[in-house]
């Protein structure tokens, strides 16, 4: 079973998909935790690119180049996990880029729909949590980052928008209260996938 969890920089994504990962490992399941870009040699020197403050890159370029880790990770990670029986559960997948690129950066959403899914021969997660609520924490500045408050609200909102673009796959999960909290409503909203 595959599932992702998405939302803007800052909700806590990574918190819960390690919580996540553990619960269904509690169960007894094998799970591969991933993020994206990432989680192959190629994935994390795209991401240090792609994040690198100093480097200035097209909107199209960023977009293939999220559209080429991807693809490696699902060849290298995802599809041979899946292959096995095995729980992946992916920090961001598809759905960011369809926010990130498609909204933030204006390409459209069609666009970065048929670039993704051919860069993972279709693959899409069986259910997408996209947690929302929190205002974005600062961090030091990437270079997704320092792209301005104009560019992170029509993400935030592009967020929001994802349970219209594919009502059975993706779930909004209010990312407000403790940590706990938040992992039983993911929990939950994932019903009808889970064990």
């Amino acid at each position: 079973m595959f599932v992702s969890l998405e939302g803007p920089d800052g909700v806590g994504k990574s918190t819960q998909v390690a919580l996540l990962a553990d619960r269904l490992r509690g169960l007894g399941l094998e799970v591969v935790q991933c993020r994206e870009p990432g989680g192959t040699e190629l994935g994390e020197r795209v991401r240090a690119l792609l994040l690198d403050p100093q480097v200035e890159m097209s909107d199209r370029a960023e977009a293939l180049l999220f559209a080429a880790a991807r693809a490696e990770i699902v060849e290298q990670v995802i599809a041979p996990a899946l292959a096995r029986g095995a729980w992946v559960v992916c920090d961001r997948f598809i759905d960011s880029s369809l926010v990130y690129q498609g909204i933030g950066r204006g390409l459209g959403v069609e666009a970065i729909r048929d670039a993704s899914l051919f860069a993972t021969a279709g693959l899409l997660p069986a259910r997408t949590i996209v947690l929302h609520g929190v205002a974005r924490r600062d961090a030091v500045p990437d270079r997704m980052e320092s792209a301005g408050e104009e560019f992170h609200a029509r993400v935030e909102q592009g967020f929001l928008q994802l349970g219209e673009l594919d009502p059975a796959r993706i779930r909004l999960v209010d990312a407000v209260g403790s940590e706990a909290e938040v992992a039983e409503r993911i929990w939950s909203a994932l019903e009808g996938v889970r064990p």
